[in-house]
């Protein structure tokens, strides 16, 4: 008879090396997409042989899709914990906008996968994002809707279309990480030096708290508590993606700089 642990054992081997394929294919992809990814690369990284990989993971779109199920579902299982939180609605919503830069900032190598598939589906090249949109992304979107409807019903939050308030807490991170190498250019100030980011996420949540709330000084305070409790992360990823590959500028940014570099970063 076959000994249990020797099986369990078998079984945790097993998925070690599965987790090990998947995070060498997650940044293999991420770095390269899924045209330029070579398997022999991403099987040396997580020190198996191509005959293994492919006993895992049928061939490069299998792993493909493997990897970003696993990059969507670390993301939307993130996003929930935040949303699903014991405060009011509109604490919610400033925690959530601040898990999104969060993890724009920490996570590039997910990040910039998760990019890469927005344009591949934009382009009608991907079929890998479909099937995560009805198990992970509309469940998320829903409960983002469900939060905002909440606070606008008690009054917490100003009386607007409820999606406007998913924009309005989203659209701001977006654009500023997309638009950084451009910003770069521009004010000669790196966008993504780490006191710039400190301050940047700093004066996002403030100024939510001003912009959403229909009681100014409630949101003011709702705002300085999440900061006040939520350090900033540490990169938990070189900066491999296409947001990081910025020049350091002439100068940098201090986090407690006067309003006249707070312009600068609108």
């Amino acid at each position: 008879m076959e000994n249990p642990s020797s099986t369990r054992t078998q079984a945790e081997r097993a998925d070690q090396t599965r987790a090990r394929i998947l995070d060498a294919a997650t940044r293999e992809f991420s770095a390269n997409g899924l045209a330029g990814a070579r398997t022999e690369r991403i099987a040396e990284a997580a020190g198996v042989n191509k005959a293994l990989l492919y006993y895992y993971f049928r061939g490069k779109d299998a792993l493909y899709a493997a990897a970003l199920e696993t990059v969507g579902a670390r993301m939307a299982a993130a996003s929930m914990s935040v949303l699903t939180q014991e405060c009011s609605a509109g604490e919610r919503l400033l925690r959530t906008a601040l898990n999104h830069f969060d993890r724009i900032y920490s996570q590039p190598v997910f990040q910039s996968l998760m990019q890469q598939e927005m344009i591949r589906l934009r382009n009608s090249e991907s079929r890998e994002l479909s099937p995560l949109v009805e198990k992970l992304f509309r469940p998320m979107g829903q409960m983002m809707l469900a939060v905002a409807e909440e606070g606008i019903r008690s009054g917490e939050l100003i009386g607007v279309e409820s999606s406007q308030l998913i924009y309005a807490i989203i659209g701001p991170n977006v654009f500023y990480f997309l638009s950084a190498p451009m910003m770069n250019l521009i004010i000669e100030t790196d966008p993504l030096h780490p006191s710039a980011l400190e301050f940047r996420r700093k004066v996002t949540i403030e100024y939510l708290g001003q912009a959403l709330f229909t009681d100014r000084m409630r949101g003011a305070g709702l705002s300085a508590r999440v900061l006040a409790d939520t350090p900033m992360p540490q990169r938990v990823e070189p900066p491999t993606h296409p947001f990081h590959k910025v020049r350091v500028g002439k100068s940098n940014i201090d986090a407690d700089k006067s309003s006249a570099v707070e312009v600068r970063h609108m």
